[in-house]
C-alpha cells in the first residue's frame, strides 16, 4: 500500500503554523505582561526613577488578588504633577515675600507716662526689660493687622530711634510750658524726617493741658497745613471730632499695675463703705466733701487719708497702701480737681471699687461746645461707665445710707457689672485705637 506522503506533508505543516502561533504569543504578549518593560524606554534624566523599579517596588506592596497594571504614561504624569506642586510653593513664597513688603508696621515714641497705659493697659504689650528705671524699654506685638513697636525710656532721644517703618505715633506731654517745649522737639524731628521722606505718617497721641488750652500744638496737625494726621487728646476739648481728633482716656498713674481681673476677690465683705486718699486744696469742693463726711459722722465708715500738698512721686509704701484701700472699700470718692477726669477714676475700677465721680464742668476752655451736652467725661458716658454721679457732696449722706442697706450680693453683682463694663472699655479702646491708625495711615 502506498504511503500517504501528501496527507502527512499538510499535517506537518498544520502542526509547524499551530506552534509558530504559540511560540509568538508567548515571546510577544506573555513576556511584556510578566515583565512590564517596553521594547524602547524613553530618556530619562539624571536621578530618575527606572519604570520598572517603579513598578516592582509597586508590585511587592500590593494585596493578593489584585490586578497590576501597567501605565506607560505613569512617570510622565507624575513628573507633571511635581513641576505643578514646585510651582505652586513659589507662588506661596512670592506672595508671603510681597506680604512681609507690605506689613503695617507703626512705631510708638513714648515720651509721656501715658505712653505706659497705651502700650500695657490698652493694648495688652510687654516691655522688655521689666525694670521700671531701665533707660531703654521696648516692646512688640501683632494687634489686628498691625504690628506695632514700643520704645520709651530717657535714652530714647531724637537721633537715636531705630526707624525701620514709615509710620510712627508720638505719645507726648502737653500739661505744661516745660513739657510743651520738649514735645516741640519731638515734633520737629518727626517733620524733619517726613521732609526727608523717611516718615510718611504722624499720629500724635497727647496729654493735654487739664484746662484744655492746646494751641500750641494747631499748627501742626494737617488740616492747619501742619503734618500731624490726627490726635488722641486727653480731656474733653471742644477739638474732638472723631474725624482728625478723638478723645483719648487719661488712664492710671505711672506706676500704677496692670490688675488681673480675674484674680480679684469679687465675694468677700469689704471693711469699707468707701475711701479717699488725695490732696485737698485750699477753696476746692474736696474742702466740702470732707465737711460733709465730718459734718455727718460718715468718716468712721471710710478710709480717709489726705494731705495739703501733692507729691509727685509715689513711694512703694504709699502706693501699697493706696490699692488696699481701693480692694476694701465698696465705693471710691472721686473729687474733681484741676479737671474732672482724674487717676482716681481708672484705678478703682482696677479693683472693682465703684468710683462716685463728681460732674461738674471745671474753669478753663473744657466741653465748651453746644455740640456736646454730656460733657464732662463724656467719653466715659459714651461708653456707659456703671458709675455714681453726683453734682454736690452734700448728696453723699444719702449714697452711703444706701450702701449700708445693700446686701454683699447686691455688692458682688454690682462689681461684676463695673469689672466686666471695664475689660469691654480697654478692649473697645484697644479696637478703636488699631481700627484708626489703620484706616488713616494704611
Amino acid at each position: 500500500m502506498r504511503f500517504p506522503w501528501r496527507r502527512a506533508a499538510a499535517s506537518l505543516i498544520f502542526l509547524y503554523c499551530l506552534f509558530s502561533i504559540y511560540a509568538a504569543y508567548i515571546v510577544f504578549f506573555q513576556r511584556q505582561r510578566g515583565s512590564g518593560r517596553p521594547s524602547a524606554p524613553r530618556q530619562r534624566g539624571a536621578g530618575s526613577t527606572r519604570p520598572w523599579q517603579k513598578i516592582d517596588e509597586q508590585r511587592d506592596f500590593q494585596q493578593p488578588g489584585q490586578a497590576s497594571e501597567w501605565n506607560p504614561w505613569e512617570e510622565d504624569e507624575k513628573m507633571e504633577n511635581a513641576l505643578q506642586h514646585k510651582a505652586q510653593l513659589q507662588g506661596f513664597q512670592k506672595q508671603i515675600l510681597q506680604n512681609r513688603s507690605r506689613q503695617k508696621k507703626v512705631q510708638i515714641w513714648g515720651k509721656a507716662a501715658i505712653g505706659l497705659y497705651l502700650w500695657q493697659h490698652i493694648l495688652g504689650g510687654q516691655l522688655s526689660p521689666s525694670d521700671v528705671t531701665a533707660h531703654w524699654r521696648e516692646g512688640e506685638l501683632k494687634a489686628g493687622n498691625l504690628h506695632l513697636r514700643f520704645c520709651t525710656g530717657p535714652a530714647v532721644v531724637p537721633g537715636r530711634i531705630p526707624l525701620d517703618t514709615e509710620n510712627v505715633v508720638l505719645v507726648l506731654n502737653g500739661r505744661e510750658e516745660g513739657k510743651i517745649k520738649f514735645a516741640t522737639q519731638w515734633l520737629h524731628y518727626a517733620q524733619t524726617l517726613l521732609q526727608a521722606h523717611k516718615l510718611q505718617h504722624v499720629a500724635v497721641v497727647l496729654l493735654g493741658n487739664e484746662k484744655c488750652d492746646n494751641n500750641w500744638i494747631e499748627p501742626y496737625l494737617k488740616k492747619h497745613g501742619g503734618f500731624i494726621d490726627l490726635i488722641f487728646l486727653v480731656y474733653d476739648s471742644r477739638w474732638v471730632n472723631e474725624e482728625d481728633v478723638y478723645q483719648w482716656p487719661l488712664g492710671v498713674a505711672t506706676n500704677f499695675p496692670v490688675v488681673d481681673l480675674n484674680n480679684l476677690m469679687l465675694h468677700s465683705s469689704r471693711p469699707y463703705l468707701c475711701n479717699f486718699l488725695g490732696t485737698v486744696y485750699k477753696g476746692s469742693s474736696r474742702e466740702i466733701l470732707l465737711d460733709v463726711l465730718k459734718r455727718e459722722r460718715l468718716n468712721t465708715m471710710c478710709l480717709i487719708s489726705v494731705r495739703e500738698q501733692w507729691l509727685p512721686q509715689e513711694t512703694s509704701e504709699s502706693l501699697k497702701k493706696y490699692q488696699d484701700a481701693l480692694l476694701q472699700s465698696d465705693l471710691t470718692l472721686c473729687p474733681v480737681g484741676i479737671n474732672t477726669e482724674c487717676y482716681r477714676i481708672y484705678e478703682a475700677c482696677s479693683y472693682g471699687s465703684v468710683p462716685v465721680v463728681e460732674d461738674v464742668m471745671t474753669p478753663g476752655q473744657c466741653g465748651n461746645s453746644s455740640a456736646f451736652q454730656n460733657a464732662p467725661l463724656r467719653l466715659l458716658k459714651l461708653m456707659k461707665a456703671p458709675f455714681i454721679f453726683v453734682k454736690d457732696w452734700k448728696e453723699l449722706p444719702a449714697i452711703l445710707e444706701k450702701e449700708k442697706a445693700m446686701s454683699l450680693q447686691e455688692k458682688n453683682q454690682r462689681r461684676r457689672v463695673v469689672i466686666e463694663w471695664f475689660k469691654q472699655f480697654r478692649t473697645q479702646l484697644r479696637q478703636k485705637f488699631i481700627d484708626i491708625l489703620e484706616s488713616r495711615f494704611f
